[in-house]
């Protein structure tokens, strides 16, 4: 059936994720640092999600699309919840997280998504916690930290384990673009080629990604 239906403009979303938990029915979710939806029959279409994306990515379109189902979508948020307090408690499992601190053999290293973060991200960015989804989180500041001591340490997390990829988030002031600096630096130690994003942080606490 054709009906009217969110879409989302891959071209100027950044991933910053504030229209997810806008979603009443819990349609949108990230996806390779895009914003998706999950499956039609969860968007109502009403657009409740259009004011929060602050890069305008987002509009109602009419398109073929299976109907809005109310069941499915109570079941599906029921589920979220379900998965969403598992994840807590994996994430309280990670223990320590700032970089200085953790061990480089810590067992849930192997085959990660590392997500490396400045540590005034989590206070600017709102729900910054549903970003951290499937990641291991490492924090640290370069600007009162030896940036070269970084560098070793994850270095060292880098050649003992099979790191799949590493999200570096700073803010958007020049001290804190030292962690982009850090995992270069890192990579050129131990000599391995690791898929890496960066994405800034706004004073605003809007996240942009840098291609």
């Amino acid at each position: 059936m054709k009906r009217k239906i969110v879409h989302i403009d891959e071209k100027l979303c950044n991933g910053c994720g504030q229209c997810v938990p806008n979603c009443v029915e819990q349609a949108l979710q990230i996806v390779n640092g895009k914003a998706k939806i999950v499956k039609d029959i969860y968007c109502d279409g009403l657009g409740a999600c259009l004011g929060y994306c602050p890069m305008g990515a987002i509009t109602i379109i009419e398109r073929e699309a299976e109907a809005f189902d109310h069941e499915k979508v109570h079941k599906h948020i029921t589920n979220q919840k379900n998965v969403s307090d598992s994840d807590k408690n994996l994430l309280e499992v990670q223990w320590p997280v700032k970089l200085d601190l953790v061990s480089p053999k810590a067992q849930f290293f192997e085959n990660s998504e590392i997500l490396f973060v400045a540590d005034c991200v989590p206070v600017v960015l709102e729900d910054f916690h549903r970003l951290t989804f499937g990641k291991k989180v490492i924090i640290g500041c370069p600007k009162f930290n030896d940036a070269m001591a970084y560098a070793t340490k994850l270095a060292e997390i880098l050649k003992l384990n099979n790191i799949v990829s590493i999200s570096v988030m700073h803010m958007e002031v020049p001290c804190c673009v030292g962690l982009k600096w850090v995992v270069t630096k890192a990579l050129d130690i131990c000599g391995k080629s690791v898929l890496v994003k960066v994405f800034e942080v706004k004073i605003g606490g809007q996240c942009v990604e840098f291609k």
